[in-house]
């Protein structure tokens, strides 16, 4: 990447979260034209977009795996905002949400983003090769996070409906949490060689100005661009929700269709990211951003939404349909089946792929 072409990128993600800031405070409360809103949505992508290329830079200055970890939790923060967001006053249409919002970025992420790393590398390689031991362990994580979290819940009786109780959600909770940081544990210390790309065969090491970590005045003004900008994605979905659900209704699509959008909305930066990654040959890299992005979105998400629904009095649904129960064995049986011999082909990558749309078709059409 050209200094000049850097330059522009900053100047770019600098200047969109301070843009929407602004329209954020002159649009909150009001009743807006079309328009309006259409300026606001790109606004709102545009704040997405900048605020995943300040976590990358933050990331970049503190390692690769700590980077990984550091997008995938603002990620998280982002999704976590727009549910909220959603939520408040949305009645008894949006007790679903954070569900379906979680199911949906599990989905994304596990077939959508995986399949289209995998399709990246084979078509580059014929065969690409990753770490097992690293992947596997995220898969499991994953499968095993959105058993406990999204399955369970329709089969408990206790409370009637798929709905933990207080006691069972704060028991989900605090597993969730601390699974997630057992992972990162294991991910960043114990087995981190696990995480690192695969070496190739003919891998020539460049060192370049590209590798270089940023100096810490340019990481610490991603760092407060980064907040700037989470700050104007909740507030700009907050004023976007009813344009979302009134489009979602007007097509008539099920609700459920808002947590898919959510999702794609959230994870598209990731998917670039992913996407790059296996073009320079770092499928693994690819894996730990989605995989990392799915296991962050139930084991970040889920107890921040068990939290805010103490304050927004309404009931959190999480237990899966049958439909989307077996789209989830489904996924976890192909991801093992992917993941075990450390080595994929177009195969694979097709597979996922063909998951993922069966799933977006599903959700518009169940």
């Amino acid at each position: 990447m050209s200094a000049f072409v850097r330059e522009q990128l900053l100047r770019w993600a600098a200047a969109v979260p301070v843009l929407a800031i602004v329209v954020l405070v002159f649009t909150w409360g009001r009743s807006l034209p079309g328009f309006v809103i259409a300026v606001v949505v790109v606004l709102l992508a545009g704040a997405v977009l900048a605020a995943v290329h300040h976590a990358e830079v933050v990331a970049h200055r503190v390692g690769e795996l700590f980077g990984s970890l550091i997008l995938a939790v603002a990620v998280t923060i982002i999704e976590v905002g727009m549910i909220i967001a959603l939520t408040i006053g949305g009645g008894a249409k949006t007790q679903t949400l954070a569900r379906d919002t979680v199911f949906a970025a599990v989905m994304v992420t596990c077939n959508g983003i995986v399949g289209l790393a995998l399709l990246i590398g084979a078509l580059r390689r014929h065969v690409t090769a990753f770490n097992a031991e690293g992947a596997g362990a995220a898969l499991a994580t994953v499968v095993t996070l959105a058993t406990l979290s999204l399955v369970v819940p329709t089969f408990t009786t206790t409370h009637p409906g798929p709905q933990f109780t207080p006691a069972q959600l704060a028991f989900a909770s605090v597993v969730s949490l601390a699974m997630y940081g057992l992972f990162v544990l294991v991910q960043t210390r114990r087995h981190r060689d696990y995480f690192l790309p695969v070496a190739t065969e003919d891998d020539i090491v460049n060192v370049d100005e590209e590798s270089e970590p940023p100096p810490i005045g340019a990481a610490l003004v991603s760092l407060v661009l980064l907040v700037v900008a989470l700050i104007a994605v909740v507030g700009d979905a907050k004023i976007v929700s009813p344009a979302i659900e009134a489009g979602v209704e007007a097509a008539e699509l099920p609700q459920s269709v808002v947590g898919v959008v959510i999702a794609l909305l959230v994870l598209l930066p990731e998917t670039l990211a992913a996407a790059r990654a296996a073009q320079r040959d770092r499928v693994q890299i690819s894996l730990n951003l989605a995989l990392g992005s799915a296991m962050a979105s139930i084991g970040l998400t889920i107890p921040a939404i068990s939290v805010a629904s103490i304050w927004i009095h309404q009931p959190l649904v999480l237990g899966l349909g049958g439909t989307q129960m077996v789209l989830l064995a489904l996924t976890g049986i192909v991801g093992v089946l992917t993941v075990l011999p450390g080595r994929a082909t177009l195969m694979q990558a097709g597979i996922h792929l063909l998951v993922f749309a069966a799933y977006l078709f599903l959700a518009a059409s169940p």
